[in-house]
């Protein structure tokens, strides 16, 4: 006797699980606060304003030509490095601009037209753009847009932000052996932007936690108080990885926990614990733990029934 065929919906279903967790990660550039913004640039000014006083004021001091010299040297220095700055924050902004078009697929094509004439080939801030756009249709493609950004050759934050997001994309994938050393090759230190460091403190959570570093995942998660409002838009990616945590650390009151959290969230989330094993359309079922996917199965399918039972008392 024949295995009946999956049916459209449940197709559907696991396709919106994924797609739910690719939003997420597209909206990242958005969440990033714009360097540009009164506010900011106040803060710099300030800054740098004091550093000059202190810079000419030992020159003064000293009263001589070789330090009058140096502080002009330093003085160089500094407005080289906020040109830079400038012209990078410039093009970052214009990305995100862009990329605020691209919510339909004629969208995305004018934007990925937008990032090729409008950005030199090796931008790396069209590179993470042309790759947010793939990740629509296919992840694959995105992680080879990545690919291109040679680590070793840009900024080290630059870097820490191409790993976590080819990790995150391996891991979608179940690619568990891929995310891990990428995620390792991240330095949290380098980043002092709260939602920066959380967003990438997720990926890093989730490889370790899937890959027998569970509790050192556990410790690193529940450093992010997820009921700052810092962290608002980014709880599901949190929860997320606290969920695979708690599971492996054999810590499951609070894995179950977690997992009532994001059912509230979206339970569509809870796609992403499910494998092929149990869903025709599933993940790939290395590093899901089998009590994180029987949680989540039975969530899913106790929402199902209310949803059906509500269908009905409506007809």
């Amino acid at each position: 006797m024949s295995e009946p065929k999956p049916s459209k919906k449940k197709k559907a279903s696991a396709s919106q699980s994924r797609e739910e967790l690719l939003s997420q990660q597209r909206q990242r550039l958005e969440q990033v606060p714009d360097p540009l913004a009164p506010e900011n640039l106040k803060k710099v000014g300030l800054r740098i304003g004091i550093g000059a006083v202190v810079v000419w004021g030992v020159a003064a001091a000293i009263n001589h030509w070789i330090a009058f010299a140096v502080a002009g040297v330093v003085t160089v220095l500094v407005i080289g490095v906020l040109a830079w700055a400038w012209r990078f924050t410039t093009r970052t902004k214009a990305v995100t601009e862009i990329l605020k078009s691209a919510d339909t697929e004629e969208g995305r094509k004018q934007a990925m037209d937008r990032l090729k004439t409008e950005f030199k080939e090796g931008d790396p801030a069209a590179t993470f753009a042309k790759a947010q756009l793939q990740l629509q249709d296919d992840p694959r493609a995105a992680l080879v847009t990545l690919e291109t950004i040679k680590l070793d050759r840009v900024m080290a934050s630059v870097a820490d932000e191409a790993r976590s997001q080819r990790a995150m994309i391996h891991l979608i994938l179940g690619e568990t052996d891929k995310a891990r050393p990428l995620a390792d090759g991240i330095d949290l230190s380098r980043h002092k932007e709260a939602r920066v460091r959380a967003t990438m403190a997720s990926v890093i959570g989730e490889a370790w936690a899937r890959s027998g570093q569970s509790k050192r995942a556990v410790e690193l998660l529940e450093t992010f108080d997820l009921e700052d409002a810092e962290y608002q838009d980014l709880k599901p990616q949190i929860l997320r990885s606290l969920a695979f945590a708690y599971a492996w650390a054999d810590q499951m009151s609070k894995m179950r926990a977690t997992l009532r959290q994001l059912e509230k969230l979206n339970v569509q989330i809870l796609m992403g614990f499910i494998t092929k094993k149990k869903h025709p359309g599933g993940v790939n079922p290395k590093g899901v733990h089998p009590a994180l996917e029987q949680e989540a199965l039975k969530l899913v399918q106790k929402s199902a029934g209310i949803q059906r039972q509500m269908q009905f008392r409506r007809m």
